[in-house]
């Protein structure tokens, strides 16, 4: 396996929206295996055709490539192992389901829904786990293709061998044994013609050259039966690795019933797809180092298979928000732009209009240090593009005042910025912080109403930055209001 050319795959389902663990799986699947020189392949599972949803096979392809995950091989690129889609390949999946029933690995088992039904019922009576009991296992060849002419229905099972260990090592979790015992005779080709995961998951990864299973721990009981699908063709086995669940804050797995899992979420919330693939690294796994901000060439560079966690990792909403924000911090001032006017065009409409270009990016430019993420543009900038702001008049004092001593720093304020002739944060900064001083006032007292004035908030940018941005006839005004107030 060492010598050949490292090959992997993302295989999602197109049956609803794509989960940020399926996410993670990609981004684990390509760091390996650009690292390696490799080719990272994206195959569409859709033989379960009663899940799958109008619309969810390109909302996959439109997740990876935002995301920068491009594949190498698969849909819209073609490649040689193609097609790349599941439902297009049923005659392969017919070929080797009757492959195994002729060398007596697999077997047509014609029980009816109803007969599953009973031994079910009957299984759970005497306290048995439900399990195929296999009636037709040991059926007569020459009699099932008889009952195959007449039309009778039928799926194709698995001829699980009893009472053997089956033994894989798996990159992760080490050395997993299973008894074969534990095992039921699953069905691989269903009675219309489609395969199950299982027979086709197999197929696929062996006749597309897979090196490398990357995929969920979930899917850690399900790889002995595929182990034993690899043994009955007589294909060499790809190397396993199996990734801890991403888990909610319950430690539980990360559901929609507990969190927003759904990347187009993230994507739509204003989440940058560097940053949410930065995190996503580090969820599972640890570069060894102190760092926390990685571009993906240097994740590609430092990821190691041997450095994922066995435990899995609690999805931590603020660490996402924290590295987010730093990725905004760094983005050029006209990207930051381009970036936000859709959520201020979204939150205030036509209402924009009345703004300059270089007032609104002057605000975006502003908001920059304070945004965790692209959305938050909308609420954060309220106060620029708003006539009228509504506060309590408390919320002007200052802790160590009160509200006459409120009015009669405000009342100087005025009076003083009215005769301000160069408006600009660096000018106001300096002759404002003078004045204060040759008054014999603090910086709280005199602060902390003013840049509530200006902002209508107790959280917002300071005092010299919003009057730069909002000129000096709106700050006067929003001053004048605020003395109002403390009348």
């Amino acid at each position: 396996m060492t010598n050949k050319k490292i090959r992997t795959r993302i295989a999602p389902s197109p049956t609803g929206f794509v989960h940020i663990g399926n996410l993670r799986t990609a981004l684990y699947n390509y760091l390996f295996t650009k690292q390696q020189g490799g080719d990272f392949v994206l195959r569409i599972e859709d033989t379960d055709q009663s899940r799958k949803i109008e619309g969810a096979m390109e909302k996959i392809f439109e997740v990876l490539e935002w995301s920068g995950l491009s594949w190498n091989e698969g849909p819209l690129k073609g490649g040689e192992y193609g097609p790349y889609i599941q439902s297009q390949r049923l005659d392969l999946y017919k070929k080797y389901a009757r492959q195994l029933v002729d060398s007596g690995h697999a077997y047509y088992c014609f029980c009816t829904p109803k007969d599953l039904e009973q031994m079910r019922e009957e299984q759970t009576k005497n306290h048995q786990a439900p399990h195929y009991a296999g009636p037709c296992r040991e059926a007569d060849i020459a009699r099932a293709a008889e009952k195959i002419k007449t039309g009778s229905p039928f799926v194709i099972r698995l001829k699980v061998p009893k009472n053997e260990l089956v033994t894989f090592d798996d990159i992760v979790y080490g050395k997993i044994s299973f008894n074969s015992k534990e095992i039921d005779d699953q069905v691989l080709l269903k009675s219309d013609g489609f395969p199950t995961y299982h027979l086709a998951v197999v197929v696929d990864d062996h006749l597309m050259k897979m090196t490398h299973i990357m995929r969920g721990e979930d899917w850690l009981p399900s790889t002995p039966k595929h182990i034993l699908l690899y043994e009955a063709f007589g294909w060499e086995k790809p190397v396993y690795c199996h990734l801890p669940n991403i888990l909610g804050e319950d430690k539980k797995k990360l559901s929609k019933r507990t969190a927003a899992v759904s990347v187009e979420d993230f994507k739509k919330a204003g989440y940058l797809p560097a940053a949410l693939i930065n995190y996503l690294a580090l969820l599972g796994w640890n570069p060894g180092t102190e760092e926390e901000l990685f571009l993906i060439d240097e994740l590609i560079k430092k990821f190691d298979l041997k450095k994922i966690h066995k435990a899995g990792a609690i999805f931590d909403l603020k660490k996402l928000d924290n590295i987010n924000g730093q990725y905004i911090r760094n983005l050029q001032t006209n990207k930051l732009v381009e970036l936000c006017l859709p959520y201020l065009k979204d939150e205030y409409g036509d209402k924009l209009n009345v703004y300059s270009e270089e007032y609104i990016n002057k605000v975006i430019k502003l908001e920059q240090e304070r945004l965790k993420k692209l959305s938050d543009i909308a609420e954060n900038a309220r106060l620029f593009f708003s006539s009228d702001l509504k506060y309590d008049s408390q919320v002007l004092v200052w802790k160590k005042s009160n509200q006459a001593g409120a009015k009669k720093v405000l009342d100087l304020i005025f009076s003083f910025l009215k005769n301000i002739n160069e408006w600009n944060k660096e000018n106001l900064e300096a002759k404002t912080m003078a004045f204060i001083g040759e008054q014999n006032l603090t910086n709280g007292e005199t602060l902390w109403p003013l840049r509530v004035a200006l902002s209508g908030q107790q959280n917002s940018p300071g005092p010299f930055e919003i009057a730069d941005v909002l000129g000096q006839e709106q700050s006067l005004h929003r001053i004048a209001e605020a003395l109002k107030k403390l009348e």
